[in-house]
Order: C-alpha cells, then structure tokens, then sequence
C-alpha cells in the first residue's frame, strides 16, 4: 500500500498510523485536526485480516461480513506537501476501539503476558453500517462518535485462513 496513512515522508519512519485510537483522536497530534475538520471516510473492504495466537503461535483470520456486503470501515483522510518537491498527497487511516470484552475480537492480536485478560487493549476496525453512512461524514463529532461502536459478533463471518495445498 506505500507508505503508512497519514504519515509525512519528511517525519520519522517509526511513526505507524494505518491504524487510529478512537480514544485518542482529538488528543494525537497526528489525528486531531484531520478529526476536527470532520475528514472523515469510509474506507471499503471485502474483508480485512487479523492475527490470532490462542495456538502459541500467529494464525491469521479473514473477517467477512455474514451478509455477503462489503464492510464500511471508518477511517480519517489528510492530505500534506512534500517539502522537497512541492507535491501533494492523499492519506487515510483506519480508526479502531478497544475489544477487551467483545466475544470474537479479543481474542485477535498477541496478548501481553504481563496483563490480565481483561486489560490487553485489544482492537477492532470500526464498520460503519450503510444507513450511518451519511452521519459519520456529514454530521457532527458527537453524532460521529455515536457511531464508534463494536460490531456485534453475529454480523461477522471469520475464521482461520487455510493455505491453499
């Protein structure tokens, strides 16, 4: 995909933005003028992947929805000027919540085995369902963040992903 969303080329490498705290936004120097000015997207995906390690080990997960829809995942959109040659680029990232307590999600990611269970900020992408569309762009921060909530696990389709062989 290039270079992580929303990261200037003229600031430090280490600086991963794909992903967004919803927590965070207005208070992340990198997130809260894009949120302020209400750059808000959709980002599309037939589905998106993420990391489970109940074996010990990573096996990834496909996250399709059970419906068949592509999911409408919430993002933020910014744009910056390389300083060297003037030109402008487009960026987005995904913005995500805490999964601690939900059934499916918490169990995604590597957990930190100096925390319990119910304290490993485990995340999810936040979808946006299609009769919300037109809140999360157009209306407000409070009104968009009403929309900042977990999929309900009946709604998701997942499971390990096979190689093929």
């Amino acid at each position: 995909m290039g270079p992580d969303p929303l990261v200037r080329q003229d600031r430090q490498a280490d600086l991963s933005t794909n992903n967004a705290r919803s927590e965070e936004l207005a208070a992340k120097a990198t997130f809260k003028d894009p949120w302020k000015r209400g750059q808000r997207c959709i980002i599309p995906a037939a589905s998106f992947d993420e990391p489970n390690w109940e074996s010990g080990k990573n096996q990834w997960w496909q996250f399709r929805r059970a419906d068949g829809d592509p999911w409408g995942l919430a993002g933020l959109w910014s744009t910056w000027t390389d300083k060297a040659t003037g030109e402008v680029h487009e960026s987005y990232t995904m913005l995500t919540l805490n999964a601690d307590h939900h059934p499916l999600m918490s169990r995604m990611h590597k957990p930190d085995p100096k925390l319990p269970p119910d304290q490993q900020d485990k995340r999810s992408v936040i979808a946006i369902e299609r009769g919300d569309v037109d809140q999360w762009l157009a209306g407000t921060m409070d009104e968009a963040r009403q929309l900042m909530r977990l999929t309900p696990v009946e709604v998701f389709a997942a499971g390990p992903i096979t190689s093929p062989g």
